[in-house]
Order: C-alpha cells, then structure tokens, then sequence
C-alpha cells in the first residue's frame, strides 16, 4: 500500500475522528461512526471508501446494517513509517548539536 494514499485518507477531520471512534469501540455501524459530524448517510459511505481504498477499515455486512472494523495492520505500517522518520530527524538535529558545540568561539 502506497503510504502516500493512507496519509492522505488520514487527512480528513471527518474520516481521522472516524478512525479514532474505531480504536476505542470495534466494530461499529456507519451511523455510529458518522454520528455528530453533520454528514448524511452517503456522505459516510463516501468518506468510508476513501479509507477502505487506503485498506484501513474493513465493511462488512451483517444483516441490514454495515459494520466497519479497523484495519490494523496498515496503521501500524503507517506508524513504523513515522518512527522511521522521527529516528532520522533525531540523529539530525544531534548532528547539528554536536556541529555547533564543538565549533562555539571562546569566550
């Protein structure tokens, strides 16, 4: 999965709350997940697809209702990504500590 398209997805206050929803009370129906962020039903579907396409939720059917479940294994992937790039912004900003502290003027 393209990293791009899931940061992307995450992007989106509406579907970013929907994923928070879905970390504390697994699964959940679309009218859960939608509920008090002013969007109608096929609004929810449609902010849902974007997150499903970036393989982050699973929908499935269960009886007339749609349940949405978190898909863990790409946020995790997702997070491993950000780690990686917080270890290289570490060593950075040491590098450049150790650059300036080694070169202070006396005083």
């Amino acid at each position: 999965m393209n990293q791009a398209q899931v940061f992307k997805a995450l992007g989106d206050p509406a579907r970013l709350t929907m994923i928070s929803r879905l970390t504390t009370a697994e699964p959940q129906t679309i009218g859960e997940l939608s509920a008090d962020l002013g969007m109608s039903r096929q609004g929810a579907r449609k902010q849902l697809k974007v997150l499903e396409s970036a393989q982050l939720i699973q929908l499935r059917q269960k009886g007339r209702q749609t349940e949405v479940s978190l898909a863990v294994d790409q946020l995790q992937q997702a997070r491993r990504f950000i780690e990686r790039l917080e270890q290289q912004w570490d060593q950075r900003l040491h590098a450049l500590k150790t650059l300036v502290e080694g070169h202070q003027p006396d005083d």
